[in-house]
């Protein structure tokens, strides 16, 4: 459902006055300006107008808004719902009786000037494709437009995005290359991530370049769309299942930068098995040892899994403890005794919100065996082999 001219709806409480617009002028009264009732393009208070008027009027109609996620709409109807999600004019809406569906169509209609699309298939550049095994999304079109828009649609593919052999450094005595481009295929990259987490870990490493990136950096960022060539059909499926549990995924590569030493956190939080939620970050301290650094990848998943806790509840889903899986012992015994050893002074206080978490049974750490351990492609290149697991795990597979 996208809504047409959705500015033009919303309603100013501020006074504000314009000129008068280019051949509308007043010749008798040049001077004067218009005092506006409603918001126009391209003034500042125009997107906050139209979210008032919209709320309010599904608020007016029985619709609950989300307490953590402000553009959920909930209507509830014995034992039925409907979930509206808003996104500036575009509107994505479902429910669990196909009438609830069809009169909030009406309503919307009725009250605003609007053009239903028809069931969802493309959003923001992401294809949404619906089947009966389940959802898949991807961005296949994006990814070829970014092939022949950088020119790689020639040339031999590889099947990991990152050699696991390579360190990637400043580099400072390597020849520059052209900043403007780098840049660009770095955020269109960036962008291709929304849909393919299986290259999250390696974009952001080649981010880190991009104030002075050298021939290095941009071999390093054409493989990347060597890979992207050879699985560009590749996307995330969501299968439907009754299992509805949520857990997090969290691991570090100790050390693994090589200019300063600092660590990287990867993580992913899963509902049931589909993949909802995936970060991977260099850390903003150093770590002193690997506990440490996964000590702190830990507090970081877990403070996701916590947002995720209270916006599920706006979906009618609450949970109890949710477990975190770590490969780390020492970061399990940490986050497990609530005596304040001297050895784990050094970890910054504010992850030890990590152990109270875990005393509140918010959150419940356990381990994982390394092999089974999903976040670690999104903290260092993994072998071809090791790669090609996770990703399947991931649900990251070919979409026909």
């Amino acid at each position: 459902m996208d809504v047409k001219s959705s500015f033009l709806n919303g309603i100013i409480q501020e006074e504000v006055y314009v000129k008068q617009p280019p051949g509308f002028e007043k010749f008798s009264r040049p001077n004067d300006v218009y005092k506006l009732k409603k918001a126009l393009y391209g003034l500042k208070q125009a997107p906050r107008a139209w979210y008032d008027r919209l709320s309010s009027f599904l608020l007016l109609n029985g619709f609950i808004r989300g307490k953590v996620d402000k553009t959920l709409f909930v209507f509830e109807k014995g034992q039925d719902c409907l979930l509206v999600q808003i996104y500036v004019d575009d509107i994505i809406f479902g429910a669990t009786n196909d009438s609830l569906c069809k009169n909030f169509s009406k309503l919307m209609q009725g009250e605003f000037e609007m053009s239903m699309m028809g069931e969802l298939n493309f959003f923001l550049g992401l294809q949404i494709k619906q089947c009966q095994e389940g959802i898949y999304i991807s961005q296949s079109k994006y990814t070829k437009e970014l092939l022949k828009k950088f020119g790689i649609e020639e040339g031999r593919t590889v099947s990991t995005p990152m050699a696991t052999n390579v360190k990637i450094d400043k580099d400072e005595k390597g020849k520059s290359v052209d900043e403007s481009k780098y840049r660009g295929m770095i955020g269109s990259l960036l962008y291709l991530t929304a849909s393919r987490p299986d290259i999250l870990h390696d974009v952001c490493l080649c981010a880190r370049f991009q104030s002075n990136p050298k021939e290095s950096h941009m071999s390093a960022v054409k493989r990347i769309f060597r890979y992207l060539k050879g699985t560009i059909q590749y996307g995330l499926f969501y299968p439907k299942n009754e299992i509805f549990s949520l857990k997090g995924y969290s691991d570090s590569d100790y050390a693994g930068n090589i200019d300063d030493r600092k660590s990287t956190s990867g993580s992913c939080q899963f509902l049931g098995d589909c993949l909802v939620s995936w970060f991977s970050k260099k850390q903003n301290c150093v770590s002193l040892s690997t506990a440490e650094a996964e000590y702190i990848s830990a507090a970081f998943c877990c403070t996701q899994l916590l947002w995720m806790k209270q916006t599920l509840a706006d979906y009618k889903c609450s949970f109890e403890s949710v477990p975190i899986f770590c490969d780390n012992i020492s970061t399990i015994n940490i986050a497990q005794n609530l005596v304040h050893h001297n050895r784990t002074k050094h970890i910054e206080i504010r992850q030890h919100f990590l152990r109270d978490c875990v005393s509140k049974r918010k959150i419940e750490i356990s381990f994982v065996p390394s092999q089974d351990q999903l976040a670690d492609i999104f903290t260092k290149p993994l072998s071809s082999e090791t790669f090609a697991s996770i990703r399947a795990r991931l649900g990251i597979m070919h979409i026909e």
